[in-house]
């Protein structure tokens, strides 16, 4: 069952969402809650704006369990939104990504984003192109994992356990330069080609996607989203926001807004996912149930010997038609009950000493 996402209105009149309608390029089939296999429950939220500079929208995303995508389109006026769009529109319409379904693997991704490309370059004559990053929910030997894809600069993030990090790596001229040591992280975000990728859908001629297999954990939070809101905030600014703000909802709305307020020179677009009530594998264990035997309460590290036991040991002698090798077993229970009676004794006797020196 799904249950409608709370969507909080925000200030900015030109942002797409806030009203009920979702925005051209956003393909979403009721998001919020979804309970599925492995009693993981799966809660989104999501924003977009075109910025403060352009005067369209060339983000486009799905956010429907299992797969949360946001691609990021390029070539001009149109032509990018088209190439965004397609990008979206293929992913949703794979029976292996279809709602509800978790048995995709990295090559029903890959057959997707292959029809995209093919689709892009038909329709706009390869004179457009886009980014594409996510996440698929996806099952591996019957356990859940969190299956990563990229293309281009547009990023996916993981929140776990108190640990932020990017999870995919760019394709872009700026990134090659500090995996070279040409120039730093920090340089990278002012580089004057900081904007140009190296792989990306429908045009070029690498369109080759990265993808990472991640186990499902319990709190487990992904932040999808395109480079308009990397450009304007630090990986720490953002961090900031993901870890305090508890919905997901209001997680992408205030990402969105301090994009805006940084400058808002791009479009810009994000989805937060959360995982909760993930079943690890202690759930699985059943405690073992307790043995049906009638005893007395035994000090801790003593072996606890059946009522029964108990009488017959005391008379020295195995029970007639019991097997002889049952004499060792009276033993051990002999042996038990010697050492409870010199503890009984032990606590008597420091007992009567109390009352004397009393």
């Amino acid at each position: 069952m799904s249950e409608q996402a709370g969507r909080p209105a925000l200030d900015d009149a030109d942002t797409v969402q806030n009203s009920e309608t979702p925005p051209a390029g956003a393909v979403d089939a009721e998001p919020g809650e979804h309970l599925a296999q492995h009693q993981i429950t799966v809660t989104c939220g999501y924003q977009t704006d075109r910025g403060l500079r352009r005067e369209l929208n060339e983000d486009s995303f799905l956010a429907v369990d299992p797969i949360f995508a946001v691609a990021d389109g390029m070539g001009g006026h149109e032509a990018g939104e088209v190439a965004s769009h397609e990008c979206i529109k293929t992913l949703s319409e794979s029976p292996a990504l279809a709602a509800g379904r978790r048995s995709a693997s990295a090559s029903d991704v890959q057959l997707a984003l292959l029809q995209a490309d093919a689709r892009i370059r038909e329709l706009t004559n390869a004179r457009a192109g886009t980014t594409a990053t996510g996440v698929v929910l996806v099952e591996e030997g019957g356990s859940p994992y969190w299956l990563v894809f990229n293309v281009g600069d547009s990023r996916t993030y993981r929140l776990s356990k108190g640990t932020f990090e990017q999870v995919s790596v760019d394709h872009s001229e700026v990134q090659e330069l500090v995996d070279a040591g040409h120039i730093t992280s920090a340089e990278a975000l002012v580089h004057p080609r900081r904007h140009v990728v190296t792989r990306a859908l429908g045009t070029g001629d690498d369109i080759e996607a990265d993808y990472w297999l991640i186990p499902v954990e319990d709190g487990d939070r992904y932040l999808i989203c395109s480079d308009g809101l990397t450009s304007e905030l630090s990986d720490e600014q953002i961090f900031r926001t993901i870890s305090t703000l508890a919905h997901p909802q209001e997680a992408s709305d205030s990402l969105v807004q301090a994009a805006l307020r940084s400058g808002g020179r791009d479009n810009v677009t994000v989805i937060v996912v959360d995982a909760t009530d993930v079943l690890q594998e202690a759930d699985l264990l059943t405690t073992a149930p307790r043995l049906d035997v009638e005893t007395d309460t035994l000090p801790r590290g003593l072996p606890i010997v059946p009522a029964a036991e108990v009488a017959s040991a005391q008379h020295g002698e195995p029970e007639v038609g019991q097997p002889i090798e049952e004499q060792a077993e009276r033993e051990t229970a002999q042996s038990s009950l010697d050492i409870i009676e010199g503890l009984l004794d032990e606590s008597k006797n420091a007992a009567d000493g109390t009352e004397d020196g009393a």
